[in-house]
């Protein structure tokens, strides 16, 4: 019973530390993309913790999850790993890259690496072409058997390149519950992305 509230009592805590605020209207994401928010959102910041990408949730971070990337230049990482998370006689997790010219299925392979980066379980089930803020790219679907408990997670992404700049969006929930529920809200902003600048 203790392992199971574990992972529960540590969301808890982190979400305790974390800066929450509610984001509506056009939003401005690292100063490259613009989306619309017509149902409130909430942004999340944990102190010390600088990543590539923006947060939002509508339920909490260890039940829904929509990422943000706007102008990741070629040579940035995807993801920013906190210091001293390399376990002792491990190798380091292989942190994902963004390289100008990568193809379709490199890109979608970045956001697996990404998501396993904790030894989760993820297996990309459908990858097609799409639009993703005005330019050509992929919608892509993926699940993630979380490590931390096993809970199972759905997952959809969509990718694009402007300018040799990376702009990304993926959404995960888990499965049987939040993901369909939630999964609209998060496609009705991702339609609205537009490139800044």
């Amino acid at each position: 019973m203790m392992k199971k509230l574990l992972p529960l009592l540590a969301a808890a805590l982190l979400a305790a530390c974390a800066n929450i605020s509610k984001v509506e209207g056009e939003q401005l994401v690292n100063q490259r993309m613009t989306v619309k928010v017509t149902e409130a959102w909430n942004k999340v910041s944990l102190p010390g913790n600088v990543q590539p990408y923006e947060v939002w949730t509508q339920e909490g971070l260890a039940l829904d999850e929509l990422r943000l990337w706007a102008g990741v230049r070629s040579g940035q990482a995807l993801i920013t790993l906190p210091a001293g998370s390399a376990q002792p006689g491990k190798k380091p997790p292989r942190v994902p890259t963004y390289m100008a010219g990568m193809a379709p299925d490199q890109l979608v392979n970045l956001f697996e690496t990404m998501y396993a980066i904790d030894d989760s379980l993820v297996n990309v089930t459908r990858i097609e072409p799409a639009i993703f803020a005005g330019e050509k790219g992929v919608r892509f679907e993926f699940t993630v058997v979380r490590k931390r408990n096993e809970l199972l997670m759905q997952g959809v992404g969509w990718v694009s390149v402007r300018r040799d700049e990376l702009f990304a969006a993926t959404f995960v929930a888990p499965k049987l519950t939040f993901y369909p529920r939630l999964l609209p809200k998060a496609e009705q902003i991702v339609r609205t992305a537009q490139i800044h600048g």
